[in-house]
């Protein structure tokens, strides 16, 4: 595999062959807040008829990572360190994820995240830890 690249750090997330798959929006990413959104569809789901979790983990953990790298306007990736979370109910429908920054220093970002169904239901919520690394290069 090769890393994603380019000259615009805020156009990366929409390269990302992962959540190109999972069909994941980000609405806003700004100020150490991020939004993302992904409809519920056949190829993601679990025995129980919701979402699967693994979908679900995703989705907290790239809203992290997407509210960490706003607060350097995207000049700088986020790698995951640590990542926490508990599942509420089943996700159905169109699913949202909200992240932010809860504090930060040059090298970490520590984050929390929620996903809340169409209806307002809580499905899922996440903190997490996040290292900040240099964009990857073009080779």
């Amino acid at each position: 595999m090769k890393p994603v690249t380019g000259a615009d750090g805020r156009h990366l997330f929409g390269q990302v062959p992962f959540t190109r798959l999972l069909g994941a929006r980000r609405e806003f990413s700004e100020g150490g807040r991020a939004r993302l959104v992904i409809d519920e569809r056949p190829e993601l789901g679990n025995v129980i008829g919701g979402v699967h979790g693994g979908v679900l983990v995703t989705l907290l953990d790239v809203v992290m990572a997407s509210a960490a790298v706003s607060l350097f306007d995207f000049a700088r990736t986020a790698v995951t360190l640590n990542l926490n979370t508990s599942f509420h109910e089943p996700g159905r429908g169109r699913l949202t994820a909200d992240g932010e920054v809860v504090q930060h220093d040059a090298s970490i970002a520590w984050c929390r995240a929620s996903i809340t169904d169409d209806g307002g239901r809580l499905v899922a919520r996440a903190q997490g830890s996040f290292r900040y690394l240099p964009l990857p290069r073009a080779a």
